[in-house]
């Protein structure tokens, strides 16, 4: 669907299924993290604890600074630091994110599924990676093309830099070009997000050494990837893949009401009550989350030191490999391709945004405006 769409060829039926997809993708990662997560949670802590969803990052922050019996230095001069001006520290954030507490009040962990415009950031990033690749292949072919003209071999031929500018700008118009005529695919391999849906556990080492032991022995859970974030960011992170069960995802849906979720997506609401089965077809029995394995004092850095994440996130938006008309098309076509997911519309028969235009973000905040059928800002006329 995405590489007809990057085409510009939609077929009937497109923004139904992108729908269907959506709703399923969010609720069976919703439901095997919050299964995932007490599953793992109850092997280190004897205890019992109890869940807590939060919409603002604010939240968050908040209970971390209610921790008790803490020494730590570091950790108290953040805690000082955030009580003094609690809103420099990105409150309104959103999230979509579920707190597990003890009796005490006190954070164990939490599991969030990502927003869409996180998603739509980070396919865009994957795909505006892939795209440069391919303009400076065929950049490359162009050099190579000139020096065999020339009679000399590329590693001889020297191209003077506003000559360079242009070949660069001549490849990003042939693959703009390819997807016009849909004579070139995405690489789906390049694309994969494995972090979709994730959860973070804080403990100390000696459990969170424990917690691996007790995942390379479980046969439904098979690790991926490891690393250690290290720096101003500590933590180790995993991308584990995982059996989900269907039986009692599609139990939940129905017996929690949670299509009631899901009324305002243009499905009929009869249809959302009959259940997910008939929105599966032949879904894969695994799939992918991340694990994220902190210590106390690490969490509070990464919420409120040098490491806080959204400062993170707006580094990652602005230190682009590829800037030029292409990739910002790529980013407004992606978001659009989730605005249509979430919004009443199952009926799209134009994509607004082509890789071979010119856009403004006026013009994405405008056609998502109109998915939602909310009227423009006409204040003059």
């Amino acid at each position: 669907m995405v590489d007809r769409w990057f085409c510009g060829r939609p077929e009937p039926g497109d923004a139904l299924r992108l729908t269907e997809i959506l709703i399923c993708d969010g609720f069976v990662i919703g439901e095997t993290l919050a299964t995932l997560s007490e599953l793992l949670l109850g092997t280190i802590h004897q205890e019992s604890f109890y869940r807590r969803p939060i919409q603002f990052k604010g939240e968050l922050r908040d209970i971390l600074c209610r921790a008790a019996h803490i020494e730590d230095a570091r950790v108290l001069e953040l805690f000082a630091q955030y009580r003094l001006n609690p809103d420099f520290y990105y409150r309104e954030a959103p999230i979509n994110g579920v707190l597990y507490l003890d009796g005490s009040d006190q954070l164990l962990g939490l599991y969030r599924v990502k927003r869409p415009r996180r998603i739509a950031e980070k396919a865009n990033r994957k795909l505006a990676n892939w795209l440069f690749q391919t303009v400076q292949d065929v950049a490359r072919r162009m050099a190579e093309d000139r020096a065999w003209r020339l009679g000399i071999s590329l590693d001889a031929l020297v191209t003077p830099e506003k000559e360079m500018v242009q070949e660069f700008i001549d490849a990003e118009k042939e693959v703009a070009r390819a997807f016009k005529d849909c004579s070139i695919r995405l690489d789906r391999a390049a694309l994969n997000i494995s972090d979709v849906g994730g959860f973070k556990i804080i403990t100390d080492r000696d459990k969170a050494h424990r917690l691996e032991t007790i995942l390379d022995g479980d046969p439904t859970i098979r690790v991926h990837e490891k690393e250690n974030h290290t720096g101003d960011y500590q933590a180790k992170s995993m991308i584990i893949d995982v059996l989900w069960d269907r039986e009692h995802v599609c139990r939940r849906f129905v017996d929690q009401r949670s299509w009631t979720k899901y009324l305002h997506r243009g499905i009929p609401e009869e249809r959302l009550k009959r259940g997910l089965e008939s929105f599966l077809a032949n879904p894969k029995p695994n799939l992918k989350l991340e694990l994220i394995l902190s210590t106390f004092p690490d969490m509070v850095e990464s919420e409120f030191g040098s490491s806080i994440h959204e400062e993170r996130i707006i580094a990652q938006r602005d230190n682009k490999l590829y800037k030029g008309y292409i990739p910002t098309n790529v980013e407004f076509l992606v978001s659009y391709l989730f605005d249509v997911g979430f919004s009443p519309k199952v009926d799209i028969t134009e994509i607004p945004f082509k890789l071979w235009g010119r856009y403004l973000p006026d013009t994405l905040i405008s056609r998502t405006r109109r998915l939602h059928d909310i009227p423009e800002y006409d204040l003059l006329y």
